[in-house]
């Protein structure tokens, strides 16, 4: 019996009858244990290989992330003072999340709440959720809380197109749950993708409501080309700014 089904054996028999994830599981710690390869499948195995695809990717990433981070500097500052005056620090706010081939990496964002979940507790936001603080409902509704994410990108763990990173708790909870669900995880994440310009942003209250997302995430990562993301980065501000589930 491979180690993929033996985790998803055990996590389903735990919860048969689970569907929503507003509370953490508490049978991931073991999971978390294992190493990434032993969970997530080699990156591109479901994809056919194209040597020059991941070059252009990363040289359109360096193109836009670098010249937006020194540009965006001085709002970076500011958004660091409104966020200080409101509710104190920290700023930043860094979850770990997994990347490409379900590798570990450091998400960085503008802290928006008055917790810093990370670990095997993570609870998605909803509407009106109280652990949002005051500028942090502006700055989640807006997107911007996304913009250190600039330095993710130019780390090389993520990209400016590609699924959005889960938290590595629902990583592990939906991958029992959804099949194919780890075929995402076959390109790097991205700041935004294919299912946020399709409406898919924000809450996931149920395991059918993350399939609908994960289909379109795998489709994404089954079809990435740099005229998709081209395509993608011309359509994601039309996206936020029609604000739709972003809370």
């Amino acid at each position: 019996m491979s180690v993929q089904k033996q985790i998803d054996d055990q996590f389903i028999a735990a919860r048969p009858h689970r569907d929503a994830i507003h509370a953490a599981s508490d049978d991931l710690a073991a999971a978390f244990r294992l190493a990434p390869e032993a969970v997530w499948p080699v990156a591109n195995e479901n994809t056919t290989p194209n040597r020059l695809q991941p070059a252009l990717k990363r040289a359109l990433d360096l193109m836009i992330a670098i010249p937006l981070l020194v540009l965006c500097a001085p709002l970076f500052a500011v958004l660091a003072a409104i966020i200080l005056l409101d509710s104190g620090g920290p700023v930043f706010f860094r979850q770990t999340r997994l990347g490409a081939g379900g590798q570990p990496f450091d998400v960085f964002k503008f802290r928006t709440m008055r917790v810093m979940e990370n670990g095997d507790t993570v609870v998605q936001a909803t509407r009106n959720d109280s652990r949002v603080t005051r500028s942090g409902s502006w700055l989640r509704s807006t997107s911007l809380d996304e913009l250190p994410q600039l330095l993710n990108i130019i780390a090389g763990d993520m990209s400016l197109v590609g699924p959005r990173p889960h938290a590595r708790a629902h990583d592990i909870f939906y991958a029992a749950r959804i099949a194919d669900y780890t075929q995402r995880q076959d390109v790097k994440p991205g700041v935004t993708g294919w299912a946020q310009i399709n409406g898919h942003r924000g809450e996931t209250p149920t395991v059918d409501a993350m399939r609908e997302r994960v289909d379109l995430d795998i489709w994404y990562a089954r079809n990435a080309s740099l005229a998709l993301d081209l395509q993608i980065l011309l359509r994601t501000p039309f996206a936020v700014l029609s604000r739709r589930n972003a809370y």
